[in-house]
This record gives structure tokens, sequence and C-alpha cells, in this order.
């Protein structure tokens, strides 16, 4: 599988997908948005992989928007453009497997838009993050304006979206924007020991766990959560992997 705007790898039940666009510092273009759905495709498809690491390569996880494309584009193509924007973020949202983002840089507009879409976030100390939208006239995309809430609340929110301002890795880990701040020659080895302790576990289970964590974000009443939590452990305790982990629990006790 030929790539030109990322770089995909797979290891130890791990696949990462690598934003490489080096000469504008990872921005994105429609390619970078198809490739990064393809790459996304193969990982849902292949049993072997149980967790993706989203990273960029160079001194930037993503800047956002090529906005040398944009300034030409007609009003028609840019609405292609946002659509397969949205298309790549709803699919890296509802991902059945466990994602994390390694933000080893600037993650700014779409860039952390992308980090944010992801379960887990990790970034270098000194990576910066923001959403400029609002000193370009633009808007947010990628399911933003309620992730940002859902993570530091709305009142913070709004004070990142409304003044444009960037935050460090330290004060995104201070207000719950990132999981944890790393130094930057740490960033991959923790995002990766991360992901090795995810695919120790279930992939069943993880499917099922997500989906609920999902649900109970207000897409359903918590009536049909709880009904839903009877029949996710029912289908975890039916399952042949389940008789298999008990008894390696069990020995693991004596």
């Amino acid at each position: 599988m030929a790539f030109e705007c990322i770089i995909y790898s797979k290891e130890e039940g791990i696949a990462t997908i690598k934003l490489n666009r080096l000469q504008v510092l990872n921005a994105m273009n429609k390619q970078l948005w198809m490739e990064f759905q393809q790459a996304l495709e193969d990982s849902r498809n292949d049993p072997s992989i149980k967790a993706v690491i989203v990273t960029g390569e160079g001194r930037a996880f993503s800047t956002g928007a090529d906005l040398k494309e944009s300034k030409a584009r007609p009003a028609e193509q840019y609405r292609d453009y946002l659509e397969e924007l949205q298309e790549a973020s709803r699919k890296l949202i509802y991902f059945e497997k466990p994602t994390i983002a390694a933000i080893n840089g600037y993650a700014l507009g779409s860039g952390i838009e992308l980090a944010l879409a992801c379960d887990i976030r990790i970034a270098a100390e000194e990576a910066k993050m923001g959403s400029p939208e609002a000193s370009v006239v633009s808007s947010v995309t990628g399911g933003a304006m309620r992730l940002y809430q859902d993570l530091v609340g709305p009142a913070k929110a709004k004070e990142l979206l409304f003044t444009a301002e960037y935050v460090d890795g330290r004060e995104a880990e201070r207000i719950g924007l990132v999981n944890k701040a790393v130094p930057l020659d740490k960033l991959m080895e923790t995002a990766v020991d991360t992901a090795r302790k995810i695919v120790t576990n279930s992939a069943f289970s993880l499917k099922m766990i997500k989906k609920g964590l999902e649900m109970a974000r207000g897409e359903t009443n918590l009536k049909s959560l709880m009904d839903y939590e009877v029949e996710a452990a029912l289908a975890c305790v039916a399952s042949k992997e389940r008789q298999e982990r008990l008894e390696t629990w069990e020995a693991r006790k004596k």
C-alpha cells in the first residue's frame, strides 16, 4: 500500500499512521485525508491490529489545512474538501479500536481536531496546540465543537476557541486537553508503551467498551445505555476468549 502524504506501518498489534508532508509542516490536503482513511480502514480490517497511533513526521503533528491550497479553492471544491475532512474525522471518532494521538509538535486547526478525535492524547511538553480559525475568518470542524467541551468544559472551550490562543503540552495536560505531556524524546516511547498495554487486552472487550462509552456521551439515554451494558457484558462472558483469559487470570493469582 503506497502513500504520498502519510507513512503507514504495523508492528506488534499496533498500527502507526504518521502524517508526512514535511515541506508544509504536515498541513492537510484532500489527498492526505483520503490516504488517512485508507490506512484507518486497513487497520480496522486487520484482526492483528488492536490499537492505532497517529503522529506527525518532523517537527509538527499538523499545522492544519493547507492554506495555500484553500486560497484559490472555489466554494464547491472547498465543500468537497470539508466533507472529506468530516468523513475522516467521523471514521476516527467512531473507530472501533482504541486510538492514540502522539502530538510531537504544532497541532493547529484541523491538526488539533484530528488529535481530539482520538481516544487518548499524549503530547510533547513543547508541542503547541490550538484552533486559530477565529483569527483567519474560519470555523472549527471535525466535531471539535463538542470534543473540546467534552475534554475541558464549555467555559474553557469557549476561551480557547474565541481567543485563538495556543497552549503547550504542559498546559494542555493541566486543563485536560491531553492525557499527559512528556519530553519530546520520550513521546513515541510513551505512546507505544500505552498501546502495548492496550493490545494485551481482549479486542472484543475493547470494541464493546468503546461503543458503550460513545453511547454514554449523550447519543442515547441512560436506560438504553444500561440495557446495552448488560448485552455487552453477556456477549463478552459468552466468548471462548473469556474462558481462556479467566484460566490465565486464575493461574497468575496462584
